[in-house]
C-alpha cells in the first residue's frame, strides 16, 4: 500500500513539473494584437486582460491586469500585481507605460475580459486611478488566498462598480478584495 502511494505521489509531482512551459525567461511576452493601437485610437480606452498563469498553475488559475489609455494618449498605463521580488522589498503593485498592454503572460495568450472606449472610459479612468492609488495591499503578495494578481482588478471593480467587471472563475484570489 505504501509503495503504491509513493508511486502515485511521484507520478503526480513529475507530471506537474514536466508541464511547466519551460523557463519563464524564454517565454513569449509579445503583443497579442488585441489592444487598440494608441496611435490609431484617439479615444479613451479601458482594457482588462486574463491569461493562464505560468506553468502548471495555468491549469487552474489566470493572471489578470488592467490597462487604461487617456484620450489622445500615446501609451497605456498598465496596472498589475506580481509576487516576484516582494520578499526582497519590491512592491507587488507594478505600473508601467506601454503601447502594447496585451502582451502574452509568459507564454500564455491573454483574453479580453472587459473593453470600454470613448466617453464612458474617459469618465471612469480617474476613478480607476484613484482605486489603484488606494489599493491596500500594494506591498503584499500571497498566491492563496491573496492578495495576488487577481485581487487588484477585483478591488478596482468593487471601487468602480460602473465598470461592470466580472473576472473569470479561475481568477483565484479575486475574492480577497472583499476583505477591506
Amino acid at each position: 500500500m505504501m509503495k503504491s502511494v509513493l508511486i502515485f505521489v511521484s507520478v503526480c509531482l513529475f507530471s506537474l513539473t514536466a508541464c511547466s512551459n519551460g523557463d519563464w525567461r524564454d517565454a513569449s511576452r509579445e503583443p497579442a494584437g488585441l489592444a487598440p493601437s494608441p496611435l490609431e485610437t484617439p479615444e479613451a480606452v479601458i482594457e482588462v486582460y486574463a491569461a493562464d498563469a505560468f506553468g502548471w498553475r495555468g491549469w487552474f488559475a489566470v493572471h489578470t491586469w488592467i490597462a487604461v489609455k487617456h484620450e489622445d494618449a500615446a501609451e497605456y498605463a498598465v496596472y498589475e500585481v506580481v509576487g516576484w521580488g516582494v520578499d526582497q522589498g519590491r512592491p507587488a503593485l507594478r505600473t508601467f507605460q506601454t503601447a502594447t498592454p496585451d502582451r502574452y503572460w509568459y507564454g500564455a495568450r491573454p483574453e479580453v475580459v472587459l473593453s470600454l472606449r470613448g466617453d464612458e472610459a474617459k469618465e471612469l479612468i480617474p476613478q480607476i486611478e484613484d482605486a489603484v492609488a488606494n489599493y491596500p495591499w500594494a506591498d503584499q503578495y500571497r498566491a492563496v488566498p491573496g492578495p495576488n494578481s487577481n485581487t487588484l482588478p477585483a478591488w478596482i471593480g468593487l471601487q468602480v462598480p460602473e465598470l461592470g467587471l466580472k473576472l473569470p472563475f479561475s481568477a483565484i484570489g479575486s475574492g480577497y478584495a472583499k476583505r477591506n
